[in-house]
């Protein structure tokens, strides 16, 4: 976590990326009782791993919409195109991750720990791109606007 403060210089970005770490029982709770696993210490473990997936996930979106706002992007525009930029390569990252999970599906000892990580991740991302532009906005109190202030904005906000 102190990591995390540093990358986003900013205890109120710091807050949101701890509210979406716990995004992820969403899908670890019905992935171990769909596949009969038992929540036990592998499963913690798997946990506390997956916090730190979705952490990476919320820390790389406030980046992007930073690094909008940098570069000239009112605060309604640099959050949509931080979502709309960062979606597909946050998605096949973990697309991957769960892809690479199941062949330890099968294992009596990691058994637990690879179904939290895999339905965790999964459903995770999906609602960490969801709910952090909502919090984000909320949060900053960004409002939506119709015009695009300047050239550089307008043109950024049509790609």
């Amino acid at each position: 976590m102190k990591h995390g403060i540093f990358q986003v210089r900013s205890f109120s970005a710091m807050f949101m990326v701890v509210l979406t770490a716990p995004l992820g029982l969403a899908g670890v709770v019905p992935t171990l009782l769909l596949f009969h696993q038992p929540f036990g210490f592998n499963a913690i473990l798997g946990l506390i791993a997956l916090a730190g997936i979705l952490t990476r996930n919320t820390l790389i979106l406030i980046g992007q919409i930073k690094t909008n706002q940098e570069e000239g992007l009112n605060s309604y525009h640099a959050v949509v195109e931080a979502t709309v930029q960062r979606s597909r390569p946050v998605i096949l990252t973990a697309l991957a991750a769960v892809l690479a999970f199941i062949p330890l599906t099968f294992s009596v000892f990691w058994g637990s720990m690879v179904f939290t990580l895999i339905g965790g991740t999964a459903v995770g991302t999906v609602l960490t791109l969801i709910f952090l532009p909502a919090l984000y906005s909320i949060w900053f109190r960004v409002k939506p606007t119709s015009v695009p202030s300047d050239e550089a904005e307008a043109e950024l906000v049509r790609a």
